[in-house]
């Protein structure tokens, strides 16, 4: 028993949030091909896991960790951020690049998320399964880190269909990786700066939860500008 609460509390913010986004498809995708994009985030993470340690080791040695915030900077976007994000774009282009149902603007963010979510998914399982105090891990990662996946997500949707529908400049192809990865690289810095000392952790926090709420209004201005598009594209 339980084990199934602890899973429940590692998979519903992220069922949640999904489901956000499922609702606002006015076009709903095929839920094969839905649950294929939950996947591929899914089987991301091992390959995920082994590059983030290779590059963690060629960093900071087997046993090594950053001491000073250029160390946890550098963790945050080259160790985190760059692979996470690169193989969910490579998992994303899998889904999408034979889909015949990727025909909407929306349809870039709706894959994303499912992508970015399948991801979070089973990483949240990971964490909160490997700590103790797993009820406080489980509450701060579905406040936090289940909704940056979320995030991350939706910007790199919003730009994949920009690119494939709207513009296909080199600026929005750069666009595709590179924001979600600022956006994520700087999550992650300004959350793993409060490894070097508790008074640095304890002003991150705030600063954290405030870049997480700018995050998400522009996740949202995203999300509203793409379903703006695809019901202008109806009406002509």
């Amino acid at each position: 028993m339980n084990t199934m609460i602890i899973l429940s509390a590692a998979l519903v913010p992220a069922a949640l949030l999904w489901l956000y986004i499922w609702k606002k498809d006015t076009q709903k995708e095929p839920t094969c091909w839905l649950v294929k994009a939950v996947l591929w985030g899914i089987g991301i993470c091992i390959p995920v896991a082994l590059v983030e340690g290779g590059i963690e080791v060629s960093l900071f040695g087997v046993d090594g960790k950053p001491s000073s915030l250029f160390g946890t900077t550098t963790m945050a976007f080259i160790v985190a951020a760059l692979p996470e994000e690169t193989f969910k774009l490579f998992a994303l282009w899998m889904i999408l690049r034979k889909n015949p149902y990727f025909d909407e603007h929306f349809d870039g963010i709706v894959y994303a998320v499912c992508v970015g979510l399948g991801f979070a998914a089973f990483e949240n399982i990971m964490y909160v399964f490997s700590e103790e105090d797993w009820v406080s891990t489980a509450i701060v990662r579905a406040l936090l880190a289940v909704p940056g996946h979320y995030a991350f997500a939706i910007l790199m949707g919003y730009y994949y269909s920009v690119y494939h529908f709207v513009d296909h400049s080199p600026k929005v192809a750069a666009c595709v990786l590179l924001v979600p990865i600022l956006a994520h690289g700087a999550y992650d810095a300004i959350a793993m700066s409060g490894m070097i000392n508790q008074y640095i952790g304890g002003l991150s926090f705030f600063v954290l939860i405030y870049f997480c709420v700018k995050m998400h209004k522009v996740a949202k201005t995203k999300v509203l500008a793409l379903i703006k598009k695809d019901k202008d594209s109806s009406i002509v």
